[in-house]
């Protein structure tokens, strides 16, 4: 069974952290522990790190030390080479290789990237090192300023390279190609190379190749004015404002990045305001030529504005920093979380990747770790595309996470709230954000509002409920939101960020009610530990449940967990395992859990037990050494909330897990509920939770 692969590139800005991201993500998805390794990297700056391995490690959170992902530098290498002593070379990689290859299940081994002294040797030395370490390849080009027949000789001679030496290759890529060619280029690899390889080409994009503000400041060694805090505004085109300012408006283009003469106060503050305005394509930054910096009136005039993009000083003319900005190669860092997930993506939709994945001897880790269930759940989100609206529209993290949503190309998404100010805050956050995709609503200028209105009086009149009452609360963003998922108009909801969890609750419970054979909603937390996922349940909505309520919780719960590929040991958690406890608590987990065994004799259930006998497998032994679940429980069931919401707060706080959720259980239609100090990745994970239950429905 093949551990690792090798990623090699056959020249200069191929565009392999496509692939490595792609790559990595995928592995993630189907196997415990992956590793990731260079042999060779670029020289750095004393105390500084090669921002590809720094990127690769933070953003999966790879358990490697940095001094592990690589072997050696280029600049080392080539010494080493003409002393004759390329052997030591090969030796360390290996034994830096194996010593990842005995930590992880897969590991990613990422070629080098042919820039700078010594490239005429990569290609063979990339053959020397697959052949040593004893790993099968993938083969990538770029289709950038080479012909049809020129990328196919190309790939196709590298090919011969690696078979010559009995290196096994999987795949042939072909990167960075014109869309309109796409079908072109794969067709023609496929009449040159056997049928056993796969061969997939991906399109040239755009928003890859172009750098973000932190590269330009960085190349140009510029002095940053305002706007620190975006830096990685992506550029979409570049233009010099050297022409009057009512003729340089019409050149604008969306996040373009604006090129003048430090003195042009006309054009700054002219592109500050277009920013600014509806009618005019966002601007991504200024560049300041000349070394000038703007008169301390027109900058104090800049800081009193409520958004700025960035603003840089450079030394040299305007022409000549526009030829240098024109020349940067982009490269994607760690912080730069836009161009990484446009990565991603661009992977997922151009790579056959079962097709890869079952080169790769299709690995299968037993259970369910935290990497493998992300994976599948953002992979499951996107079989079956689903429309999730958040109610929330004025609050910044979910602008943010909206946008990255769109970049991940999971769900889609409507947005409930005023549209200006929406889009003034994507201008100041410099998010890039298709708002042609992203209806955004305001409930009283809706269309729908009549009909929401009327709909809401007739479901509620029984209970006093007046037009006009019914008026007032389909103003309420909640109630609006709430009714577009009982229309139909849109498949779920999540709220919470800036609201209570009754307020998001409420309207769920009087009108999209919950199932036929359900008297309760509960929630479930998905608790990402180190090594494994288990479903808590309830730490979030019934305080002091009955045991016919916990017992409909625990197999609520229990369809949960199956419904998300994780196989339901249910642990019914008291302070007491078995039949020694005594008690009203502990009696009541004993009849919830007979409860579940009659109601639903297929599930695996096991309770009362305490909290340690149901996770660790020596103590669970020792307590309970007949019971299935006993140190095998998936789905904890906590008997009241005060134990649930403590619990999972306390292991995810104590651990570092990643709690995902709370997901709402028992309601006709899925509506979640956020924590108001939740984060943008938790809005995240619950709006892909969201769309997969309602996938269900």
């Amino acid at each position: 069974m093949n551990k690792a692969i090798y990623i090699a590139t056959i020249d200069e800005n191929c565009g392999k952290t496509i692939i490595t991201l792609g790559l990595m993500r995928t592995l993630l998805g189907k196997t415990a522990k992956v590793g990731y390794f260079r042999p060779i990297i670029e020289d750095v700056e004393e105390g500084e790190k090669d921002t590809h391995i720094d990127m690769v490690i933070s953003h999966f959170g790879l358990d490697i030390e940095y001094e592990d992902a690589y072997a050696i530098t280029k600049s080392k290498l080539i010494k080493k080479k003409n002393k004759g002593k390329l052997g030591e070379v090969v030796d360390l990689i290996i034994e830096k290789f194996k010593k990842l290859e005995e930590r992880f299940d897969f590991v990613l081994v990422e070629g080098t990237s042919f820039s700078g002294e010594g490239t005429v040797i990569e290609l063979d030395m990339n053959v020397l090192i697959a052949k040593n370490l004893g790993i099968p390849t993938i083969i990538l080009g770029s289709g950038v300023r080479k012909t049809l027949e020129e990328l196919i000789d190309s790939l196709n001679l590298a090919y011969n390279s690696f078979k010559l030496k009995e290196v096994e290759v999987l795949a042939v890529i072909a990167n960075k190609v014109q869309p309109q060619n796409l079908e072109l280029v794969t067709t023609g690899l496929q009449k040159n190379l056997p049928e056993s390889i796969l061969i997939n080409s991906i399109p040239l994009i755009p928003s890859l190749n172009n750098p973000t503000i932190q590269e330009i400041v960085e190349a140009l060694d510029a002095k940053i004015l305002f706007g620190h805090g975006y830096l990685n505004n992506q550029i979409g085109s570049y233009s010099i404002g050297a022409m009057q300012l009512c003729n340089y408006l019409l050149h604008l283009k969306e996040n373009g990045l604006i090129i003048t003469p430090g003195d042009r106060a006309d054009i700054i503050l002219g592109a500050l305001q277009a920013n600014e305005s509806a009618n005019y394509p966002s601007v991504s930054g200024i560049v300041l030529t000349g070394n000038i910096t703007p008169e301390n009136s027109i900058l104090k005039l800049i800081e009193g504005l409520s958004s700025v993009v960035p603003i840089i000083t450079v030394e040299g003319g305007t022409y000549h920093i526009a030829n240098t900005i024109g020349s940067i190669k982009s490269k994607i860092y760690a912080g730069n979380l836009q161009k990484i997930e446009t990565s991603i993506n661009t992977f997922d939709k151009y790579v056959d990747l079962d097709a890869l994945t079952n080169k790769f001897n299709a690995f299968e880790a037993e259970g369910m770790t935290p990497k493998m269930f992300q994976y599948n759940l953002v992979k499951r989100a996107k079989e079956h595309r689903k429309h999730i609206v958040l109610p929330e529209g004025s609050d910044e993290r979910i602008i943010i996470a909206a946008a990255r949503l769109q970049a991940m190309d999971v769900v889609d998404i409507s947005i409930i709230g005023n549209k200006k100010q929406i889009e003034n805050k994507v201008a100041e956050l410099g998010l890039d954000f298709d708002f042609s995709k992203v209806p955004i609503i305001s409930p009283i200028d809706s269309g729908n509002y009549d009909d929401y209105v009327n709909t809401y009086y007739e479901l509620r009149k029984a209970k006093n409920v007046t037009l006009g009452m019914a008026k007032d609360l389909m103003e309420d963003v909640s109630y609006f939101g709430t009714m577009m998922v009982y229309k139909g108009h849109a498949d779920g909801m999540v709220s919470g960020a800036a609201h209570t969890t009754q307020h998001t609750i409420l309207p769920a419970l009087q009108f999209i009610k919950t199932k036929p054979n359900c008297s309760v909603v509960s929630s479930v937390f998905f608790m990402c530990l180190e090594d494994r996922v288990s479903v808590f349940g309830d730490c979030a909505i019934n305080p002091n449940p009955t045991a016919e309520q916990l017992a409909e919780i625990a197999i609520s719960s229990a369809d949960s967990s199956l419904a998300f590929g994780i196989e339901p040991k249910v642990a019914m958690l008291s302070y007491s395992s078995g039949s020694s406890g005594k008690g009203d608590e502990v009696d009541k987990v004993r009849a919830a859990t007979e409860i579940v065994k009659q109601k639903r004799p297929d599930l695996k259930i096991e309770g009362p037990i305490q909290y340690d006998a149901a996770v660790d497998l020596e103590v669970g032994q020792s307590k309970m050494p007949n019971s299935e679940v006993a140190g095998h429980a998936s789905v904890l069931i906590f008997p009241d909330l005060n134990t649930g919401n403590n619990t999972y707060k306390a292991v995810q706080r104590e651990t570092g897990a990643l709690a995902i959720g709370p997901m709402l259980q028992g309601l006709n239609k899925p509506v979640n509920d956020l924590s108001r100090g939740c984060t943008v990745d938790d809005i995240i994970n619950t709006v892909v939770i969201t769309a997969i239950q309602a996938q269900g429905l």
